[in-house]
């Protein structure tokens, strides 16, 4: 498990798998999601990584994940929970954390059965002016979107993840780019292929904004 951009003043909170200490507990990681607001996020969407490299991770922003597989933050640890859990239990999760606490999407992103996850970090977060940050996190409506516009359907490999993807939220994110080195939209990649128990992580520089 190695690195992962949500941007700029509408797109104000998501997804944040990056670069913080979280120090949620597991009993608060599992609140449950808003009846109304969470989405479906069940997919019937085939794994599209091979054995050979469900563990491969790549990208310089991987060397802040900690190598010890006691620690919960390890890749070791993340692949044995779901999604959600795991990013709790990681030090460069916390504002994505928070943010999907928020908008009541715990229970929704861990009981999803196969999803791929474009992260960003709390640096990207850091990027948004922190009233437009605090306004949005505020607004659960607008939340959802956002955090639901970086999962998409199905487990991706990097090698089938350049291409259009339609995310849970109903757009549609474009991702360029081979090897190890991809952008998502304008975001690019800097810990790539991190797996969890149910999702495939790239964690990304930048918040991404759904089209209005």
């Amino acid at each position: 498990m190695r690195a992962t951009k949500l941007t700029a003043v509408a797109a104000a909170a998501l997804f944040s798998i990056s670069l913080a200490a979280c120090g949620s507990d597991s009993s608060s990681d599992q609140e449950s999601a808003g009846s109304a607001a969470a989405p479906t996020m069940s997919s019937a969407a085939p794994s599209s990584a091979p054995a050979d490299m469900m563990g491969t991770t790549f990208g310089a922003g991987c060397a802040a994940v900690p190598t010890d597989s006691s620690n919960p933050g390890s890749f070791q640890a993340m692949a044995q929970v779901p999604v959600a859990t795991a990013a709790s239990g990681n030090p460069l999760l916390s504002t994505l954390v928070s943010a999907v606490k928020k908008a009541g999407l715990v229970d929704s992103l861990n009981s999803a059965d196969g999803i791929t996850v474009f992260a960003p970090t709390n640096d990207a977060f850091g990027k948004i002016p922190k009233a437009t940050l605090d306004k949005v996190l505020a607004d659960k409506k607008t939340l959802t979107s956002i955090l639901t516009y970086h999962v998409v359907p199905g487990k991706l490999a990097p090698e089938a993840l350049a291409g259009s993807h339609k995310t849970l939220q109903g757009g549609e994110v474009t991702v360029t780019g081979s090897g190890e080195d991809f952008k998502v939209g304008d975001a690019s990649v800097i810990c790539g292929n991190v797996q969890t128990a149910n999702a495939t992580v790239y964690i990304i520089d930048s918040v991404l904004m759904p089209k209005s």
